[in-house]
């Protein structure tokens, strides 16, 4: 009797431990390692474009991709169709995380090569990116996107 009571008691525990484990969650470069399009960009403080909207003023932003697919490599393309490919890598801390892209050929205009972003949000649908610095290309704005992946 004694060993069926142990039997069982050691049952239940493992049982009670199993399900409180949770399974870990995904490092964030995982959630984000995907292709990125825009669902709204702002520069500054104006919102310039909008996924479907009718009178966009910057309709480039339509063709616009963040293609972080490869685990190191990343690919950019910006509302006026140039292209820059380079790595990406994503440093989180209780501060903040950040997601830089680097060594970008062509070097984007004023980056020597790296832009960096404010990860505001981020799911596997939706990634919300403040460039930590003012776009030349936008007249010396920091832009706020809302990116989606399809």
């Amino acid at each position: 009797m004694t060993r069926i009571c142990t039997f069982v008691g050691a049952v239940v525990v493992g049982i009670f431990l199993m399900s409180g484990c949770k399974p870990g969650a995904k490092p964030l470069s995982e959630i984000i390692g995907r292709v990125w399009s825009a669902q709204t960009v702002k520069e500054g403080s104006t919102t310039v474009y909008t996924k479907g909207g009718a009178s966009n003023a910057k309709a480039g932003y339509v063709n616009f991709r963040l293609d972080l697919s490869s685990p190191t490599a990343a690919t950019y393309k910006e509302f006026d169709g140039n292209t820059f490919t380079g790595q990406w890598e994503v440093q989180e801390s209780a501060a903040g995380n950040t997601l830089t892209l680097k060594s970008l050929t062509p070097q984007p205009t004023g980056t020597s090569g790296t832009i960096q972003f404010t990860i505001n949000s981020a799911s596997e649908t939706e990634l919300v990116l403040t460039r930590t610095t003012a776009s030349q290309k936008t007249g010396g704005t920091i832009n706020n996107y809302a990116l989606v992946s399809p």
